[in-house]
């Protein structure tokens, strides 16, 4: 058995620093954007900070209309937390920072597009806001080139492969760990692909059965100006679509062995701060006491407790010591070394 003390199998290799301290910078520089934004919206609303707090979590706790909403209150938590680990070059940053730059680039594609609009573009000149707004989505923009630009590349070697090597102790190493991140992987893709479907499913029967105009809906999606706003908050068509695409993909790369972990705990984290917002809001309006009275009602409900029960499932396997080569393969190695292996 071979144990390098120096070897941590959770920091970046030396030659993608570079990359993980850009990251880490923008991420950090985006984050305190939204940060400010949200201050503002405090300072401009008729609520108090605390009625600001009470309404993170419960819908219907402050009447007054924030700038931005709660998938931006939620990702400026996750891009605060992932700059802190791509400044720590912790490699778990990697794949949640891709993340969040492909849905950075989304929203930047989909505003673009809404920019063709001659009266859209005016609204820009018009709104007192209208600058600090735009600079906002062109921030996000050049954040996303570049994480996408240093992350990229920025690959490493399977766990595994160097430092630890397993010897007649029948995998109980290296091996044992890897098991462990092929097992929790897979459960997390399996809750993932079925919370997709879920979703997917709702919101066929939402543009089946409530009349909605479908193509509007699909324009929605990737066009910002249909809603005749600025607004920095995601639109209502594109969380739902973009929460599905993710879900789906990020289930084939962790059912595919692909090492997603970083991105898997970030989007379940956020998903299930959302979940929890709908309980409270359930919670609050009494909607629990008539939700079984119809059919519809009672799948709704399976399907907001399923949310739940997956989602905290997800954070806690993506957070777990034997989930990947971030905290499992180290401590199974030196157990292994002192059993004299």
């Amino acid at each position: 058995m071979d144990v390098r003390p120096g070897a941590d199998p959770g920091r970046a290799a030396a030659e993608h620093s570079g990359a993980y301290l850009a990251t880490a910078l923008c991420l950090g520089l985006y984050a305190g954007t939204l940060l400010a934004w949200t201050v503002y919206g405090i300072a401009q609303g008729e609520g108090s900070p605390w009625d600001f707090l009470e309404g993170l979590f419960n819908p219907g706790a402050s009447p007054a209309n924030q700038v931005l909403g709660p998938y931006e209150w939620s990702f400026t938590v996750v891009f605060l937390v992932i700059a802190g680990l791509a400044l720590a070059q912790r490699r778990v940053a990697r794949s949640a920072a891709l993340l969040t730059a492909f849905l950075l680039l989304a929203v930047s594609v989909r505003e673009g597009v809404g920019l063709f609009d001659a009266t859209y573009r005016a609204q820009y000149a018009n709104d007192p806001l209208g600058g600090w707004t735009l600079a906002t989505r062109g921030l996000g923009l050049v954040v996303a080139l570049v994480v996408l630009a240093v992350m990229l590349p920025a690959t490493e070697r399977r766990p595994g492969g160097r430092g630890i090597r397993t010897g007649h102790d029948g995998g109980r190493g290296a091996g044992g760990a890897e098991g462990w991140w092929r097992r929790s992987s897979r459960i997390c893709g399996v809750l993932f692909a079925l919370m997709g479907l879920a979703r997917l499913g709702w919101a066929v029967h939402d543009l089946l059965t409530t009349g909605m105009d479908k193509g509007n809906y699909l324009r929605g999606v990737v066009d910002g100006s249909v809603l005749g706003t600025l607004d920095l908050a995601a639109s209502a068509e594109f969380t739902t679509v973009a929460s599905v695409t993710v879900l789906l993909v990020l289930a084939v790369l962790a059912l595919g062995r692909r090492d997603v972990r970083g991105a898997l705990l970030a989007f379940a984290a956020v998903e299930l701060y959302l979940t929890v917002r709908t309980v409270v809001w359930l919670t609050v309006t009494g909607a629990f006491s008539h939700s079984f009275d119809t059919t519809e009602g009672a799948l709704s409900m399976a399907t907001t407790a399923y949310a739940l029960a997956a989602m905290t499932s997800a954070v806690v396997l993506a957070t777990g010591r034997g989930f990947g080569p971030y905290g499992g393969v180290r401590a199974e190695g030196l157990r292994t070394a002192r059993g004299g292996a």
